[in-house]
């Protein structure tokens, strides 16, 4: 038996991981809810997953995959509803309705190339503009780098995306050298090596700064 008996096992495995690495954006979620305000929490990985949903569907479309079509309508649903608990505790509304606006102007740019490129050049372009946003976003978290050695803590890193993510990525890496979809392969490789950054810092540094860790003990 070759990889290509099981493309729907992995498919579908990796469709149900991606769900779950989604809905692990619940986790902070509940803790903005408990905090009583969004100070302090990212919300461009949610901002950035209503964008790249968007694209990402486009590019589902185009390759007329039904498990990156099923994931990727979850995904946006589930993204948009992380940026509205983001909007209803954030302390600074005005600031991320305009981070908002700016991410769905620069999508819907990107939507309205989709339907006047020639279908022939759209699968490899999009596939490439799809790919270098996807980096940033997963690489976002790495912008609090300086945060992080500052206050020798990963409390600002979003744990549960990163960890999930690092599954994700592996699953689909394996899907897409099993349909033979090179801009998958590249997505994932970068993508699970950047995931893997992220976690170490999670090796090197404490989940709480060391004064609260202290002050909790006590």
């Amino acid at each position: 038996m070759g990889l290509e008996d099981y493309k729907e096992l992995v498919g579908n495995s990796a469709a149900i991981c991606t769900m779950a690495q989604m809905l692990s954006g619940t986790l902070i979620c509940r803790d903005i809810y408990r905090k009583g305000t969004a100070d302090g929490f990212d919300p461009m990985p949610f901002i950035g997953g209503v964008g790249m949903g968007l694209l990402m569907l486009q590019y589902a479309f185009i390759v007329n995959d039904p498990a990156m079509i099923s994931v990727n309508v979850f995904g946006l649903t589930t993204s948009l509803l992380y940026v509205l608990v983001f909007y209803v505790y954030s302390p600074k509304k005005n600031e991320l309705v305009m981070t908002i606006v700016k991410t769905l102007g620069i999508v819907g740019i990107f939507l309205a190339y989709a339907q006047i490129e020639n279908p022939v050049t759209l699968e490899f372009r999009w596939g490439i503009l799809t790919t270098l946003l996807l980096f940033m976003l997963i690489a976002a978290p790495l912008a609090n780098l300086g945060e992080v050695i500052r206050t020798k803590s990963t409390e600002i890193l979003p744990f549960p995306l990163i960890a999930m993510g690092t599954l994700v990525s592996s699953l689909w890496l394996l899907y897409g050298i099993i349909i033979d979809n090179s801009f998958i392969v590249v997505q994932n490789v970068v993508g699970l090596g950047l995931y893997i950054v992220q976690l170490s810092l999670f090796a090197i540094f404490p989940s709480r700064p060391a004064d609260k860790s202290e002050e909790k003990m006590k």
